[in-house]
């Protein structure tokens, strides 16, 4: 079996990731650079040892703490020549995902650090590690209609500093990719929980904006009549990505979308919340008659510090197409209806993030 690693395989696709590479047999190393546990499922912390130098048993997961900002990922020159002559595949998950943070971070990890993972992979001896790149289906920016999975083009907008910096980061694969890398990218949209049962290692992200507006915290909401929300299961994401890392030279130099199969209108997303009676009954406003100043003062707090960063999905319609992974895996995303988006809520309610009674006002 492959040895694998997994850089930021302490976040949540990470934990899945590796958990999932384990499952089949093959050997993991986990990068991370502060938590020392890999989180999978419903919150289960997966077995690991830590990584002394010797591969992994297959199946085993073994995890290195180290940190992509710095070169060499900061290791000793041993171990890194060591990690280098193990890993036949990288999967490169490690990353800022918040919309807010200073843009020298994103510079820092996101980019700088794929950089830093692409000298790890160069630096295999003989044939360079294959790479596989975890992106976002939204470094499209603000396009709106159909999105190939390949197309690179650079879009005259992004909405967050972070879709601009994953845009710079695969920008740096395709280059590895044209001097010979064996790379693919991966590009899934917005990651939900499991499409079964809706469980999810973590609640963070979106997560907090379907928080504020269940309890009331975010009454308002600008948004476009033809604009959709493209939630994706994570086992999709998972399986996908997992799937690619195995047939990694079969999939070389193309992108993949992990995808919904049809995204969730917006309107349907707020029909649905309204459908729980404890929920707050958010309003949906255009753009152009959204004033922030009308809000009281904390909505407005709670409008600047994270319903802004979520704003503009709620006025895009992006249609991602689905023809490289179709193609590799004969599967295409869930749609993201009604049915799969209420089994979100019910999880989120269960474990207590999301209120089961009212919320005072």
């Amino acid at each position: 079996m492959s040895c694998y690693l997994v850089t930021g395989a302490a976040g949540l696709l990470g934990g899945e990731i590796s958990a999932a590479l384990a499952d089949k047999g093959h050997r993991v190393i986990g990068l991370v650079r502060k938590n020392r546990f890999v989180m999978h499922g419903d919150r289960k912390r997966r077995p690991t040892e830590d990584w002394t130098g010797d591969p992994p048993a297959p199946g085993d997961i073994h995890l290195l703490q180290g940190d992509v900002r710095h070169p060499q990922l900061g290791l000793t020159p041993d171990a890194y020549a060591r990690l280098a002559a193990q890993v036949d595949c990288i999967v490169h998950c490690a990353a800022i995902v918040q919309f807010d943070a200073d843009e020298t971070i994103y510079e820092a990890v996101n980019i700088r650090g794929t950089g830093h993972i692409l000298d790890l992979a160069r630096a295999r001896p003989g044939t360079p590690a294959a790479l596989l790149q975890v992106s976002t289906a939204y470094v499209c920016g603000t396009r709106d209609g159909e999105i190939a999975e390949d197309d690179a083009a650079r879009p005259e907008r992004f909405s967050n500093p972070y879709e601009a910096s994953k845009f710079s980061a695969e920008a740096q694969v395709r280059q590895a990719m044209a001097d010979g890398v064996t790379a693919a990218i991966a590009r899934p949209s917005i990651v939900v929980g499991r499409a079964h049962d809706g469980v999810i290692a973590g609640f963070d992200t979106i997560y907090m904006a379907f928080k504020l507006l269940a309890e009331g915290r975010i009454r308002t909401i600008p948004s476009t009549p033809d604009a959709t929300l493209n939630f994706v299961p994570l086992d999709h994401a998972v399986n996908g990505i997992v799937t690619i890392a195995e047939r990694i030279e079969e999939a070389a130099g193309r992108t993949f979308h992990l995808v919904a199969g049809a995204p969730m209108p917006v309107a349907d997303f707020f029909a649905l919340v309204r459908d729980y009676p404890q929920f707050s009954n958010p309003e949906q406003v255009s753009p152009e008659a959204f004033d922030p100043a009308a809000l009281s003062p904390l909505e407005q707090r709670f409008h600047r510090r994270v319903a802004a960063l979520y704003t503009s999905y709620f006025q895009r319609n992006p249609l991602f197409l689905q023809d490289n992974i179709v193609e590799l895996t004969g599967v295409s995303g869930p749609v993201a209806d009604h049915a799969l988006m209420r089994r979100q809520i019910d999880f989120a309610i269960r474990t207590g993030f999301l209120p089961a009674e009212s919320v005072p006002a």
